[in-house]
């Protein structure tokens, strides 16, 4: 066991340039920080970005869990997952209602479902039977999140918001959780990265990554494998892979960004939007929580 531990978080690549953030950031940092204290408490980093996911749901302040949009037909279809890398177990669910932790149940679908992935009705009705807290009401539930207002939700044009975690903990693990309320005016059962292992979400032995953007363009680029792989095989640097990827993105039309952790503790985090909410620490890096500071 080491002392080496490493956490990074993001509140989504679809901030508006001048919007002040400064509420998010905040919020950031101090889960950043109340991550951290489990991670050097010795909890695992399955665990801890399974916590910081479903408090970033359960804040309304991001385009996810209570901040989520409704699709056109006025229904909230939430999709999330998380991945263990050194087991490389994993689960997620897609089109999910009315649960208040979406990764909560992706984390159960983890370990007591055979499947990877469950999603509508399938997915309703695991959660239901594991207990997992239901909203009532969901239209009074959900609140728009800072930056978002009404007429974004009614437009079409793939406006996005994504929350997530990757984490390295002192036994070496790591792991990466992701979770989103999917784009503003979005048809009715439409899936896009979030939950896919591989492209919205990858932890393995030497990296975890959480995607956030356009989740068609994320899917056509390769996501989150491709990443690691740009990392594991092709030689790069770890912030050279997330570029790698981002890139590909951006030459077929669309945009976000990327968080990633590395055996070593490594963090790097870019984007090719307006900006990233997003906060790191580690062992050997002091606290950063911000949205526009460029990444290149």
């Amino acid at each position: 066991m080491s002392q080496k531990y490493a956490l990074a978080l993001h509140g989504g690549a679809g901030p508006k340039a001048g919007e002040d953030y400064s509420v998010t950031e905040a919020h950031l940092a101090e889960l950043a920080k109340e991550g951290e204290a489990l991670l050097k408490a010795g909890e695992t980093s399955l665990d801890v970005v399974k916590i910081m996911v479903a408090n970033l749901e359960s804040s309304g302040l991001y385009v996810a869990g209570k901040g989520a949009a409704p699709n056109i037909a006025g229904q909230f279809e939430l999709d999330a997952s998380i991945m263990e890398g050194h087991t490389r177990r994993s689960g997620s669910v897609s089109a999910i209602q009315d649960v208040v932790s979406p990764v909560g149940v992706a984390k159960a679908v983890l370990e007591k479902s055979p499947c990877v992935l469950i999603t509508a009705e399938g997915a309703n009705k695991f959660a239901h039977d594991e207990g997992f807290e239901k909203i009532s009401n969901p239209k009074d539930y959900y609140v728009l999140p800072i930056g978002v207002s009404q007429a974004d939700i009614e437009q079409e044009d793939m406006m996005h918001g994504t929350v997530g975690a990757v984490a390295l903990d002192i036994y070496g693990n790591l792991a990466a959780a992701t979770s989103t309320g999917g784009v503003f005016g979005k048809t009715e059962g439409r899936v896009g990265d979030t939950p896919l292992i591989g492209i919205g979400t990858w932890a393995d032995d030497d990296i975890a990554i959480s995607c956030t953007g356009t989740g068609e363009f994320f899917i056509r680029a390769g996501g989150a494998l491709t990443t690691a792989n740009g990392y594991k095989l092709a030689g790069d640097t770890l912030q050279e892979a997330l570029w790698r990827m981002l890139d590909e993105v951006k030459r077929l039309g669309g945009d976000g960004g990327l968080i990633a952790v590395n055996r070593k503790g490594e963090i790097a985090m870019a984007f090719n939007s307006d900006g990233l909410k997003r906060a790191a620490i580690s062992d050997n890096m002091e606290l950063v929580s911000t949205t526009f500071t460029p990444c290149r």
